[in-house]
């Protein structure tokens, strides 16, 4: 199969404005993400609806899509640039823009997955979890089938929920993921998902994902034993600072 990747950057943020152009150990994180992208695919391009960020891409040598400023989502902008990109391909995978570390085996895990609809990564939670990080809002849990490893339900909530034991035991007592943000489509369905209107599962929530599921679209799930490293603000890039340091990145 032919895939591409596409990483939507954008350089409004209301926590971190500018973020895909910040300095992290010598190289912005844009370029990170592009260079680690381009390890793994022959075709990797940055969706962008900012000229300061597409003139930084082609200035270090990468391939960049000028897009709309009113997609509502990550996956919207990557539909548009893969529609102006001029390349081919079977499957499209969303690169998340502020992950400067991700895995050459993270994107091949996903690559596996096809064919299938929509493919994704989780993380296993350590046995010693607190319930206090499993409660967590900003961390997405998901609730996985047995047989053929597809999402069942993603959720802001605890899922499952044990009944009869206590939940400070959760974690040692359940097999609970954490949901790692990076998608793949087939080119078909991603063309049909960013028709979609919003549903209420995702209104509630905030998750896209919940109304691709709720339109009955399957979402293959790849287990990733590495957990991602987002940087959502200065004081994240400040650590994945120190963290480059530490590991020689």
């Amino acid at each position: 199969m032919r895939f591409i990747g596409i990483i939507p950057a954008r350089y409004a943020s209301t926590r971190f404005p500018g973020k895909p152009l910040a300095t992290l150990a010598g190289s912005t994180v844009i370029e990170r993400v592009y260079r680690q992208a381009s390890k793994v695919l022959d075709h990797v391009f940055v969706a962008t609806d900012d000229e300061r960020i597409f003139t930084h891409v082609t200035d270090f040598g990468g391939k960049a899509v000028m897009t709309s400023s009113q997609h509502r989502s990550g996956t919207d902008r990557c539909r548009e640039a893969y529609e102006r990109c001029g390349v081919e391909a079977d499957v499209v995978i969303n690169i998340q823009g502020d992950e400067p570390f991700i895995r050459e085996e993270q994107i091949r895990s996903l690559m596996q997955c096809f064919p299938t609809d929509i493919a994704t990564l989780v993380q296993p939670f350590d046995d010693d979890t607190t319930i206090e990080e499993l409660k967590n809002p900003n961390v997405v849990k998901v609730a996985l089938s047995k047989v053929d490893m597809h999402a069942l339900y993603f959720s802001r909530s605890v899922i499952p929920f044990l009944r009869d034991s206590a939940p400070e035991t959760w974690a040692s007592r359940q097999q609970y993921f954490r949901h790692i943000g990076m998608y793949a489509y087939s080119v078909d369905v991603l063309r049909q998902i960013t028709t979609l209107p919003q549903g209420d599962l995702e209104k509630a929530e905030s998750l896209e994902q919940l109304r691709w599921l709720e339109n009955g679209y399957r979402i293959k799930v790849a287990i990733s034993p590495y957990r991602s490293i987002g940087i959502d603000t200065p004081a994240d890039l400040e650590a994945a600072e120190q963290y480059a340091i530490r590991e020689g990145l």
